[in-house]
């Protein structure tokens, strides 16, 4: 399964030399960086390491060393065998030529002395992709006080904590390096979160023809899934074709292909002849772009109180109205029995079923009646009353528990998971307004707080334990998202979810490519109607912290089945692929393309093209025009000072953000 491990790489004496790239971590999304920026990029890369297991795998056999050298031998492997078919893209050999192997390093802090030893002080750039927010936080203001000029990708979950420690980090390098060009101040810091890299990817598992969503300058554009067409059906192309998928009319679960599938693989940004003789293939496309809203603070998903029909059951309910409808019925008689006006009639009712009236002597004896029967319904209405403040107070008492999965539910989709990463594909699918029951065996899960906060019906159990899926209404769920960090609990998961339901929909958070591509085509044999999916976390997540590392905006990464392709905000000048050109001409078929252009002068643009516009409260203001033109002349010559938006594979962005290295000669 692991392949061919090759000999660990010897540790040098010596210094690395200036201009290398250091990734610390301790789980799959630092070994993942390490390979994306050492054999996509082709960058010398130190990667630091704890000793010991993975701690997140004690099953492994592997140190974290061994793990990290397994996967760089089967990365290895696979570029020389592209290599040697000429699968290069646009043909100007590998990127990784003359490259040094990967430095492995191993400490259980990254101290001082640890970031010393890795040549922190000369390095580009340095990733802080921990587990743990804090040791991140406290190795980042390490290395900033080291290295100043050192460009800083940290990976955080508390998103308001990322946002003020970036401005914490990018002035501490505004007030070490007076003068400093404000674009490059801006890529000095960047913080990112795994969780909400993938999570979006994760949650479009779920749903049949979905969107994913990337937002540039207050605008957002959708690159949407288009399933096969029908015979005698035209897809809509959109504004253009992103990539066209292996799912077919007569196959439309396809192969789900990676980088390593071969002619099963997904074409990613493919030309014109290609999308004309790709009749009846799945595509992925860019539909029309809108304004997206500024930020706003966040609203509850669920009511503060709690809903009527969860505070009292059904049956004292319908208790409830019988007596209402007897009350009535006594005060539509007594306007039909006695003299008396509606108002009237409806307070001497009243006073008859609470008991405060007298007796009704020397009356008539249809008033004598009502009276009666007034007493008796009062006597109904007694133990109502305590039934309801019983009820209440139940409610009260359990307010702060867990909603199971009422009676009746369908069409909902099961969650295994709430960890960070479940956490966050709850939040996405609840804002797609999508019912969900989550299943999680430590009912002290990071995500529990929300799930309780948001009313969303959670089963606490091992959902390897029989009768954990039927409590989450399994047989009526429209998909299956297992999200565990544990890869067989995931798979056991998902195939006694199959055996229940066959035609469930199902995606699996996988770690090992080559395990998901065989539980996926195990899968798709034994239930060849059903649609299967398998996602990588640290795969989805690792080209945007990559991207991060080279110093450009990336605007966000959409999976096309098990590959990724990546948007990114660039400057024309300084890439011959891109100045002097045409939009036409710099088009390349499977490695990049031009969307947009920042037709704002270069004195007035905004640094990060992915922020949104202030947030007025007021809403008065308008917000102002955007300076991105998207539909471009092909024959647009692109100027030096123009700056693009770009759909990019991971090698074609890779080969436009090349930089120029001075070979030094050993000693």
């Amino acid at each position: 399964m692991l392949g061919f491990v090759p000999p660990l790489p010897q540790q040098p004496g010596r210094p690395p030399s200036a201009g290398h790239m250091i990734v610390c971590g301790d789980d799959a999304l630092a070994r993942r960086l390490a390979v994306e920026l050492r054999y996509v990029y082709g960058e010398r890369v130190t990667l630091l390491l704890p000793p010991g297991r993975d701690a997140n795998s004690p099953e492994t056999p592997l140190t974290q060393r061994g793990r990290a050298a397994a996967l760089f031998g089967r990365m290895s492997a696979a570029m020389n065998r592209a290599g040697n078919g000429g699968g290069t893209t646009g043909g100007s050999g590998d990127t990784n030529a003359g490259v040094e192997a990967v430095r492995i390093m191993e400490a259980p802090e990254p101290s001082d002395d640890v970031l010393e030893e890795a040549g922190v002080d000369r390095a580009a750039a340095l990733a802080l992709v921990y587990d743990d927010d804090e040791r991140n936080i406290r190795a980042a203001l390490t290395a900033r006080r080291l290295n100043p000029r050192l460009r800083l990708v940290i990976r955080l979950y508390n998103r308001k904590l990322g946002q003020h420690l970036e401005e914490l980090l990018d002035q501490a390098a505004a007030v070490a390096m007076p003068g400093i060009d404000p674009a490059l101040l801006d890529a000095s810091t960047t913080v990112l979160s795994d969780a909400d890299t993938a999570a979006p990817a994760l949650a479009a598992t779920a749903l049949t023809g979905s969107s994913k969503i990337i937002q540039a300058e207050g605008l957002l554009l959708r690159a949407a899934e288009r399933p096969p067409p029908r015979p005698g059906e035209t897809a809509d192309p959109g504004l253009c074709t992103l990539a066209l998928l292996s799912s077919t009319t007569n196959n439309p679960a396809g192969a789900e292909g990676s980088d390593s599938s071969g002619d099963e693989a997904p074409q990613l940004l493919p030309d014109e002849s290609a999308v004309a003789a790709a009749t009846g293939r799945g595509t992925v496309v860019l539909e029309a772009v809108s304004r997206a809203d500024p930020d706003r603070p966040a609203t509850r998903m669920g009511g503060r109180g709690a809903p009527l029909a969860q505070v009292f059951s059904r049956r004292l309910r319908w208790s409830a109205l019988g007596v209402a409808a007897a009350a009535l019925a006594l005060v539509i008689a007594s306007l039909l029995t006695t003299e008396d006006t509606a108002i009237q009639s409806t307070y001497l009712t009243l006073l008859d079923l609470l008991g405060m009236n007298d007796p009704a002597e020397g009356a008539p004896p249809a008033r004598q009646i009502i009276q009666i029967l007034s007493g008796i319904a009062g006597l109904l209405l007694l133990p109502l009353l305590l039934a309801a403040v019983l009820e209440a107070f139940g409610t009260l008492r359990t307010a702060s528990s867990l909603r199971r999965p009422p009676r009746g539910l369908s069409g909902h989709v099961v969650l295994l998971g709430l960890g960070k990463i479940g956490t966050r594909v709850l939040v996405r699918l609840r804002e797609l307004d999508i019912p969900v029951v989550v299943v999680e065996e430590d009912p002290d899960a990071r995500g529990i707080p929300l799930a309780r906060s948001m009313h969303v019906p959670t089963v606490i159990g091992d959902v390897t334990q029989e009768g954990v899926l039927e409590a989450a209404k399994i047989r009526r769920a429209r998909a299956l998202l297992a999200l565990t960090s544990i890869d067989t609990t995931n798979l056991e998961a998902a195939l006694y979810a199959r055996s229940v339901k066959p035609e469930l929909r199902v995606a699996l958070r996988l770690y090992d490519d080559e395990f998901a591509t065989a539980v996926y085509r195990t899968l798709r044999t034994a239930h060849p109607g059903a649609l299967t999916r398998s996602r990588s976390v640290s795969h989805l997540a690792a080209p945007s912290f990559a991207v991060a590392m080279m110093g450009r905006q990336i605007l966000g990464a959409v999976p096309v089945e098990r590959k990724v392709m990546l948007f990114a905000a660039l400057e024309v000048a300084g890439h011959p692929q891109l100045e002097g050109r045409t939009v036409e001409q710099a088009f390349r078929a499977g490695a990049w393309r031009v969307l947009a252009i920042d037709a704002t002068p270069p004195a007035d643009r905004t640094p990060d093209l992915a922020a949104l516009p202030p947030y007025n409260p007021d809403g008065d203001a308008v917000p102002p025009p955007s300076g991105l033109v998207w539909d471009l002349h092909p024959g647009y010559v692109l100027r030096a000072t123009d700056r693009v938006v770009i759909a990019a594979t991971r090698r074609g962005l890779a080969e436009l953000l090349r930089r120029q290295r001075s070979v030094v000669p050993r000693q």
